[in-house]
């Protein structure tokens, strides 16, 4: 009996979800690798693996609150600039540097 190479994933809720085929009695390995590659994506487990692979953690309301006031601060500021004239990229670098720190 031989086996195909045999892959194991997670499904939706974390469980182990193990995809194996098993070559039937005069099949080309082309085949086989065929039905294997068929049924992976029948599963559902490539689209799973897509839609996770660039996932990023939910900010939390401090970080997402802080990130409003820096932008609150930054826009001031360039308001402030672009009223007086002075307004350029330079000064916009120069003005996120001062406001990290």
């Amino acid at each position: 009996m031989f086996y195909a190479p045999c892959s194991i994933f997670y499904d939706l809720e974390g469980r182990f979800l193990m995809i194996e085929v098993k070559k039937k009695d005069r099949e080309t390995s082309e085949s086989l690798i065929r039905r294997f590659n068929r049924r992976v994506q029948q599963s559902g487990v490539l689209i799973q693996a897509r839609r996770s692979r660039f996932r990023t953690e939910e900010k939390s309301r401090r970080e997402m609150r802080e990130g409003a006031m820096y932008r609150a601060k930054v826009k001031k500021v360039v308001d402030h600039l672009k009223k007086m004239g002075k307004f350029d990229e330079e000064n916009f670098k120069n003005i996120k540097k001062k406001l990290v720190k």
